[in-house]
């Protein structure tokens, strides 16, 4: 957007929301300046007042903040870093010469039906990365494995694990704003902006979501929670 006769890149903060009959809807959409701490905090807040309960798991990049808002603010939600995301995180500490290896072993760790199999195998990974000298790559995979495998818990159905264990969902979305906004190029404030991404959201969901339920949530049992 234009600013002050400068222009400077602001980001967007949108949530998407799974309720109890498994059909996706958009939640919240906000300007979040830098997409920092208190941006995170001030939207999920604004999503609390508005009436936001029962969310048993947040998914998304790790992103300045997000992970600590979510514990403080969330507590009864599990954080599922995006498996993909991660594993590029950790393949970017990869040389090319190790790439193949190192993006078939990543793969490998999501692929075990346990977290607590998944886990060893990570370790395992970490292990054989330290000793062929990528140890950015394995310290990478230490420090974020644990988060990226969220999914794996027992409280979360198996059937629901390819779509929880990333926030795919949300970067189709995401791609469709930033091809709109592309064409329109800067905004003369945020407001604007934000009127042209609610319509583009609006357009999207309207013509490819109503329909399609996303998770079947019968399989969460007696543990479900109402939204109402």
């Amino acid at each position: 957007r234009a600013w002050g006769g400068s222009v400077e890149n602001v980001s967007v903060l949108v949530a998407i929301g799974v309720d109890d009959t498994g059909h996706r809807e958009v939640i919240g959409v906000t300007e979040g300046m830098k997409e920092d701490k208190a941006s995170w905090e001030q939207f999920i807040r604004s999503l609390i007042e508005r009436g936001l309960k029962g969310v048993r798991l947040v998914v998304g990049d790790r992103c300045a903040g997000l992970v600590s808002t979510v514990n403080a603010m969330l507590p009864d939600a599990g954080y599922q870093r995006c498996m993909v995301h991660f594993m590029r995180n950790v393949l970017s500490r990869v040389s090319h010469k190790h790439m193949a290896w190192a993006a078939s072993a990543l793969k490998a760790i999501f692929a075990m039906e346990s977290r607590e199999s998944a886990l060893e195998k990570a370790e395992c990974v970490a292990a054989q990365m330290e000793s062929t000298g990528l140890k950015a790559a394995a310290s990478c995979l230490r420090e974020g494995v644990g988060e990226a495998t969220t999914y794996l818990l027992d409280e979360y159905p198996v059937e629901h694990r390819r779509r929880i264990r990333t926030n795919n969902m949300i970067e189709r979305l995401n791609r469709e704003i930033r091809r709109r906004t592309r064409v329109v190029g800067s905004f003369p404030d945020g407001r604007s902006a934000l009127m042209l991404v609610c319509a583009r959201i609006r357009y999207v969901t309207a013509n490819q979501w109503s329909t399609r339920r996303y998770l079947d949530m019968s399989r969460l049992g007696d543990t479900m929670q109402s939204t109402d």
